[in-house]
């Protein structure tokens, strides 16, 4: 049988797979644990979202995680259409038992098989001299594809991996079956520019001989650039990206989904593939998890948080009443915001003001608006941001007649409690 990856994505050059790991490597890391019913939704969404793999767990890691994959796919898999369905697997024949019991309820199945292959790994954690890691990821590869026809294979802490090493193993597993190579940076380690010239070399080196195998990017963020060394790795030849919703995973988590995707998008002219994302669920896919997990989105996250797309500074208020692309390089409805909003606050100017206050139905003119600009800003140095029931009392206050018939009954504004 084909490998399902192969057959419809895997040849096209100018489309990326994505491969999200949320519910594996997201959910793996403190504060982020999901039920099973917890999981069957947020595979839901990432299936109406389409992604083209779903890591649903590490079926070995527990009893729990085999049957909670299990439900995964009985309650979402179909077995013509829809994501390929995936499990973590140590390089052991029980690890890849426990991957294909899990996954058995569906053809479109994959396995993904990670080893160290770093000094530190081998000498820390494997005590395996390079021989003997060759020999396992050969030999999990072999047996795997007994089982599966899509294997993947993670050459874990691959950046710090020395590449003539690196390379050796990945042409190895390619020969062995696998189907997908991922290089990882497993410790956020590296930087762009590193993260390109590693895989120019690699796929110059392992392409040749094996042009239908895909290479992945699986970054993480402990320096703060999973994201850029994901993007570096698509502009060096890496067709699939391995990536969560809103970043979670280990330590400071892995390359957020929605940013990727949308960048990938935004800057198609300079990266040349697009995804399968429906971005208009991002939003939606995004509150969805952190409902779940109960770990709220901070409000400037990139794409998703409350701040995206939302404005205060009076410059750029003005900017945006004369044409949105003044501040903003996409459209909040592409990635499922109803749109723009403005915030007023004490760097909002006369004109966002007046707008506002207008769409009240309050149209300020004159000394009115200069008297109402001047209480505004008065009160956004109180409490910050002004909502609609604010703005209205001070319009209210302010109105001509309002401060006439004050004075003649005897009152100061402040006491009436008009600021």
């Amino acid at each position: 049988m084909t490998p399902v990856m192969d057959a419809a994505v895997g040849h096209d050059p100018h489309r990326v797979i994505v491969f999200d790991t949320t519910m594996r490597d997201g959910e793996q890391a403190p504060g982020f644990s999901m039920s099973p019913a917890d999981k069957v939704r947020m595979g839901r969404a990432l299936k109406d979202l389409g992604v083209d793999v779903m890591e649903a767990g590490f079926a070995a890691a527990s009893p729990g995680d085999e049957d909670c994959i299990r439900a995964v796919v009985g309650e979402i898999a179909e077995n013509d259409s829809g994501p390929v369905f995936c499990s973590l697997s140590r390089s052991s024949e029980g690890d890849i038992d426990a991957a294909w019991r899990a996954l058995r309820g569906t053809p479109r199945r994959r396995v993904h098989i990670f080893l160290g292959t770093s000094p530190i790994h081998r000498a820390a954690k494997l005590k395996m001299t390079t021989d003997q890691v060759m020999a396992a990821a050969i030999r999990s590869v072999e047996y795997a594809r007994t089982r599966f026809d899509d294997v993947e294979f993670s050459a874990e802490d691959a950046i710090r991996t020395e590449p003539e090493f690196l390379a050796e193993v990945l042409e190895a597993v390619a020969k062995a079956g696998a189907t997908t190579l991922n290089v990882p940076d497993t410790v956020g380690y590296a930087t762009p520019d590193e993260i390109e010239a590693l895989y120019r070399f690699l796929i110059a080196r392992i392409r040749p001989e094996f042009p239908d195998v895909v290479f992945s990017a699986h970054c993480h963020n402990d320096l703060g650039m999973a994201v850029a060394n994901t993007l570096a790795a698509v502009s060096a030849g890496a067709r699939q990206v391995e990536a969560s919703i809103n970043g979670i995973g280990e330590r400071a988590g892995n390359a957020s989904l929605e940013e990727v995707v949308m960048a990938l998008r935004v800057r198609a002219e300079t990266f040349g593939v697009t995804t399968g994302i429906d971005t208009t669920r991002l939003v939606s896919t995004s509150r969805l998890l952190s409902e779940i997990t109960h770990s709220p989105i901070v409000r400037n996250k990139a794409i998703v948080g409350i701040n995206a797309f939302a404005h205060e500074a009076g410059i750029h208020q003005h900017g945006m009443f004369a044409d949105a692309r003044t501040y903003e390089i996409m459209r909040p409805q592409d990635v499922g915001f109803e749109g723009s909003f403005f915030v007023l606050g004490k760097h909002s100017g006369r004109h966002a003001v007046a707008k506002r206050a207008e769409v009240l139905g309050h149209p300020l003119i004159g000394m009115h608006l200069t008297e109402a600009f001047a209480a505004f800003k008065a009160r956004a140095d109180e409490i910050g941001e002004i909502d609609d029931a604010e703005l209205l009392a001070i319009c209210v206050a302010t109105r001509p007649r309002e401060r006439e018939h004050a004075t003649a009954c005897g009152f100061r504004r402040d006491e009436r409690g008009m600021k």
